[in-house]
């Protein structure tokens, strides 16, 4: 299989997320020359207050840090097959549209030194996702993990962050979360009664 990783962000001299129409060729000119399209997302507003999707623009420090759920529901609509978000440093729930799996923010992973790593903001996750050949998300497994000063993730044998993400579904996305184990195993949302 070809892949294509696209990344965008709000920094300049990048592909730039609030620029939808943008975002949309640049993923659809990929998904052209690819069997499948993971695009990578920076954006959202940080910090432990922030461990929701809102509906609507986000802004951190009087930066415009763009709308994660219509960017998310651009790129979907031009072939993205599996949206990784990052940006928040804090764990976010999951969705599926269109059958492809959204996640809106992983966390902290790879950090050192001052990040503050308390509470929420500590939880992270190796994520493992199967994708059918088309795209369609299958299934996948969190992978809990924690950071510890001065920097770096270890194996969280607590799995907090499991229920963190189900619960930061849940709320956030209804009908379209993921579902998730305790074990940490996610899969897409049930069908619809009648679907």
């Amino acid at each position: 299989l070809r892949v294509a990783l696209v990344a965008f962000s709000t920094s300049s001299g990048t592909d730039d997320l609030r620029d939808l129409e943008g975002a949309r060729r640049r993923v659809e000119a990929a998904a052209a020359g690819a069997d499948l399209v993971l695009v990578s997302v920076h954006g959202g507003a940080e910090g432990r207050d922030h461990e929701h999707v809102p509906v609507g623009g986000e802004s951190f420090l009087g930066e415009d840090r763009g709308d994660l759920r219509e960017f998310a529901r651009t790129v979907v609509e031009a072939g993205a097959d599996l949206v990784i978000g990052h940006g928040p440093h804090v764990v976010r729930g999951m969705e599926v549209i269109r059958g492809r799996l959204v996640a809106y923010s992983l966390g902290n992973f790879a950090t050192w030194g001052g990040m503050n790593l308390s509470g929420p903001n500590g939880l992270t996750l190796v994520l493992e996702v199967r994708l059918a050949p088309d795209g369609t998300f299958l299934s996948g497994r969190i992978h809990p993990a924690r950071q510890v000063k001065p920097g770096g993730p270890r194996l969280d044998p607590s799995g907090e962050v499991i229920g963190r993400i189900r619960l930061l579904s849940r709320e956030d996305f209804g009908d379209s979360a993921v579902t998730v184990s305790d074990d940490g195993a996610i899969a897409p949302p049930p069908a619809a009664p009648g679907a």
